[in-house]
């Protein structure tokens, strides 16, 4: 069997960005001996390729079981399930995880074997050669940001939370699978390292264009990182199964209402990326310049930015700080937390509200400052979102 012929449906080269494929659960149903009522009834959906569909429910109501039974982690007892047009219930378990990556809370990661051995797991199973093995490790390792020179000879213990989970899709991803299961994989995680994740998850998505099931409790999450989100209630009944700005704007149920809660307003500026609105201007010098470059740009603006040789920013700097320091190497604070151009306004908030400040600094996708975001930008942003409502819900004369 050639490589091609064990992924799971053939994703083969991107079509137009899309390396996923469609899958289709028909009233799949899971039922454990001994329990009168399943703990999955006949659910059925389609989930479109190249798309990330987000499962989101309380816990015990089946997210994880249903999302399990499509690589058949738990078997079905009743219904089909088609990746790419083929039953999974007809195929080898083993062949079938082998074409379907997976990823789960803390990583999960092998605690014996280095980064190189744990992503390079699948591709072993498949018998890749060892050469073409060692060059897919540095490739995934660049590709969720880790440098290969410093983390593949590494253990998992010697990594970070938010390090481990990174290696955790790398493994996922190594045999270039067309599906990725991910079950609340950045769960354990700190809040900052959360965000980062996620935006790294939106920007691989927008390389590779996977077909991706992920489950989470945390709506906010849901509406952060989906395409489409189906809200499942008890053994996982689809209770809404829609796109975030939709199940945001018309709750189907009073279940739904109570995800998606009372500040549905605050919600809304997770489905904006901090790319798509105007940022702030602000002057900026790289930290070997000298100082009368930005003394003569602040003017009478409240602040300005140093940055390093590569145009990251280092610091914040007042016209107060800049008139007493000798250059700009001493010059300002720390910038604190950073947010990504590929962040969410929500992100932007909480970054707000850490710095206890009016701004946050933004980056562009390598590092680079990109200007400011501040608290009149979210106001704005909102505002305008009310106002287009109150424009659509008017009724046509």
């Amino acid at each position: 069997m050639t490589e091609t012929e064990t992924r799971t449906g053939g994703s083969g080269p991107a079509v137009d960005g899309v390396s996923g494929v469609e899958i289709v659960l028909d009233a799949v149903t899971k039922h454990y001996p001994g329990q009168t009522d399943p703990a999955v009834d006949r659910v059925s959906m389609t989930i479109p390729a190249g798309k990330i569909v987000v499962l989101v429910g309380p816990s015990g109501c089946g997210k994880t079981t249903t999302m399990r039974m499509i690589n058949r982690l738990i078997e079905p007892s009743s219904g089909t399930i088609t990746i790419g047009g083929r039953d999974v219930t007809g195929m080898d378990p083993d062949q079938l995880r082998r074409g379907v990556g997976y990823s789960i809370q803390q990583a999960g990661l092998f605690p014996h074997m280095t980064v190189a051995k744990n992503i390079a797991t699948v591709p072993g199973l498949l018998g890749w050669d060892r050469r073409r093995t060692s060059a897919r490790v540095d490739e995934m390792l660049d590709l969720v940001g880790l440098d290969p020179g410093t983390y593949r000879n590494r253990y998992p213990r010697q990594l970070s939370g938010g390090q481990q989970q990174r290696v955790g899709v790398a493994r996922a991803l190594a045999a270039d699978p067309p599906v990725l299961l991910m079950d609340e994989p950045f769960g354990a995680v700190d809040p900052i390292t959360r965000a980062s994740l996620q935006d790294e998850l939106l920007r691989l998505q927008t390389e590779l264009g996977k077909t991706i099931v992920f489950v989470t409790h945390d709506f906010a999450e849901a509406v952060k990182l989906g395409d489409r989100i189906a809200v499942l209630g008890e053994r996982s009944r689809i209770l809404q199964y829609d796109t975030p700005a939709a199940v945001l704007a018309d709750p189907a149920d009073d279940t739904v209402a109570g995800f998606v809660g009372a500040d549905a307003s605050l919600k809304q500026l997770t489905l904006t990326r901090i790319e798509d609105v105007r940022l702030d201007e602000c002057p900026s010098a790289v930290e070997s310049e000298p100082i009368e470059t930005l003394r003569a740009a602040i003017e009478d603006r409240p602040l300005a930015v140093v940055l390093d040789e590569n145009r990251r920013p280092l610091r914040r700097v007042t016209a107060a700080q800049l008139a007493t320091a000798s250059s700009l190497r001493e010059a300002g604070t720390s910038v604190g937390e950073t947010v990504s151009v590929r962040s969410t306004l929500q992100d932007a908030l909480a970054a707000l509200l850490a710095e206890e400040s009016a701004s946050a600094v933004v980056t562009a996708p390598g590092g680079e400052y990109a200007g400011l975001v501040t608290i009149d930008t979210l106001v704005g942003h909102l505002s305008a979102l009310r106002a287009a409502t109150g424009e659509t819900s008017e009724p046509s004369t």
